[in-house]
């Protein structure tokens, strides 16, 4: 046995104390669940680096921040091959998600501004990163708004956005199918940007089978409720029934 294989087996086996108990519970339903989650690793449609790359996208994002999960799939993605830099990729990508705060509120914004103080706001300044990402594709209409309201900053952010992978060390279809699963996780539910990295996934060389397996990681992310909860409703059954004795 190999470490790669103690490595896999030990992330597979990390819900195992609410599994367990699950099978106790309801063996059936565990069974099923335990089969739907184990699917993205078990198809073989993405590499397993993949797979783990993306997982610990959805743990490490701002809107999950597990970092129990977190540290699971860093440990399985080195296991896999993955990269110092890899790794690093996908954190500076999960540290800028929350761009999305700035077409939200800034469209909200722009709309509730007298139009006395929209006449200040033309923007002068020059926006260099800007103009590059609209040059390479990667601006969205989204941000227009709140380019207009502090084009400096927005270029700034852009700036950040541009050097998330600028040596070219992540391969293109990687870096979109992670920004899938990053729109797609269901704490965000973004269409949007889901549709628009789709698109881009696909340009890049993607096929339908491998963003149906990034979705399918997206939904297994929704099983951490009976990776965290499970084991506290068994304690506090437990405790309910030493407190039930006591009062007896």
């Amino acid at each position: 046995m190999t470490r790669k294989d103690d490595v896999t087996r030990a992330t597979r086996a990390s819900w195992e104390e609410a599994l367990e108990q699950l099978r106790k519970w309801d063996p059936e339903w565990a069974e099923a669940c335990l089969k739907m989650t184990m699917d993205p690793w078990d198809a073989g449609v993405l590499p397993r680096k993949t797979v783990e790359l993306i997982s610990f996208a959805l743990n490490a994002a701002w809107a999950a921040l597990n970092p129990e999960g977190a540290r699971r799939h860093i440990r399985a993605a080195l296991a896999a091959g993955a990269t110092r830099e890899d790794i690093l990729t996908v954190i500076k990508m999960a540290s800028i998600t929350s761009i999305h705060s700035c077409a939200l509120g800034g469209s909200i914004l722009l709309e509730e501004l007298p139009p006395s103080d929209l006449g200040r706001r033309r923007p002068s300044q020059a926006t260099p990163a800007c103009d590059k990402m609209r040059a390479a594709g990667r601006w969205s209409p989204a941000w227009d708004t709140f380019q207009y309201l502090d084009p400096v900053w927005t270029d700034e952010l852009s700036a950040v956005s541009l050097g998330i992978n600028a040596n070219g060390a992540m391969p293109p279809k990687l870096v979109e199918l992670l920004s899938v699963a990053f729109h797609a996780s269901p704490l965000r539910l973004n269409a949007a940007g889901t549709r628009q990295h789709i698109k881009a996934a696909m340009r890049a060389g993607a096929s339908p089978e491998e963003i149906i397996e990034v979705i399918k990681l997206c939904v297994v992310e929704g099983v951490r409720a009976c990776n965290l909860i499970v084991p506290i409703l068994a304690e506090e059954i437990a405790n309910h029934s030493e407190r039930a004795e006591v009062t007896e």
